[in-house]
């Protein structure tokens, strides 16, 4: 399973429980495709960057949320086509984190001063 985020910027005169509506729907949505939704997070709402039109509407503020998840990568295409579908999202972006390598450190390696001279010589 790989790591990603999701970037979700809802319809900004949603009230509280339509906000939670949307948000359960996508959440329900991706655990039906198997990803391990790992955190929530709501980052609020403002202006826009510039105006987005999308389902006939303009929109000039919205609400900005991160969903931090645990899934295959055929989950991306069709949460985006879901996620296009559904008229409360007004944009929606997949990041993938990088998976991140760990390497042991071997420690310090002793040198032997004593070669070096003779070598030096």
């Amino acid at each position: 399973l790989s790591l990603y985020e999701i970037c979700l910027l809802k319809y900004f005169l949603l009230l509280r429980p339509e906000t939670a509506a949307v948000l359960k729907r996508t959440v329900e949505a991706l655990m039906e495709r198997g990803a391990i939704v790992r955190n929530l997070e709501n980052l609020g709402e403002r202006s826009l960057p510039y105006k987005i039109s999308r389902h006939n509407e303009r929109h000039r503020r919205g609400g900005y949320f991160l969903i931090d998840l645990e899934g295959p990568p055929s989950i991306v295409s069709t949460m985006m086509e879901h996620l296009g579908r559904d008229i409360d999202v007004i944009r929606r972006a997949f990041v993938k984190y990088p998976s991140s390598k760990t390497e042991e450190c071997g420690g310090i390696i002793p040198v032997n001063y004593e070669d070096k001279l003779k070598a030096k010589k």
